[in-house]
């Protein structure tokens, strides 16, 4: 199930680039999204960085806590995301030179990095509820940084690229 529901997600995101953006929407202004996508991104951090701080103070309760509310701002991330992204055609990088290498490296390792946190995070949440702390640690080691780079680097694409967004 865990990974059907990845192969769902990460298929629906990569639809979103390729289908024809849907005309019911093109009446409303979405332009905000990228800086609310931003804005979760930059929660799910806290909330991951919080868990982390409380798994490591052992204090299980608290970290359950805010994997939960990282999890909420995801998902939330998520459809904020499918939908600017089914409405709206994507935003062209402007920069040149150095800061535009930089820009696509953080670009790539984020989108690659996404792709795997999908079903790790979920692999990983499932050890987790189900009591299964050796399994959840050994892939949680995996998870945790992943989905803190993968959310730090969302807000920085977003403030690279939020100059060059149509107003």
């Amino acid at each position: 199930m865990i990974w059907t529901l990845a192969i769902f997600i990460n298929g629906l995101i990569t639809v979103s680039y390729f289908l024809p953006k849907i005309d019911t929407l093109k009446h409303y202004n979405f332009s905000v999204l990228p800086l609310v996508n931003a804005v979760l991104n930059g929660s799910t951090f806290i909330a991951l960085l919080t868990a982390l701080i409380a798994v490591n103070k052992k204090n299980e309760l608290l970290h359950r806590s805010f994997v939960f509310l990282a999890f909420a701002f995801t998902s939330l991330f998520l459809f904020s995301y499918l939908l600017y992204h089914f409405s709206t055609p994507s935003t062209q990088f402007g920069g040149s030179g150095v800061i535009k290498g930089i820009y696509f490296f953080i670009l790539l390792t984020h989108i690659f990095l996404a792709v795997l946190i999908v079903p790790l995070a979920l692999i990983t949440m499932g050890f987790g509820l189900n009591g299964n702390i050796i399994k959840h640690r050994k892939v949680a080691a995996w998870t945790m940084p992943i989905w803190l780079y993968v959310s730090l680097t969302g807000v920085i694409v977003y403030l690279m690229i939020s100059p060059y967004y149509p107003h």
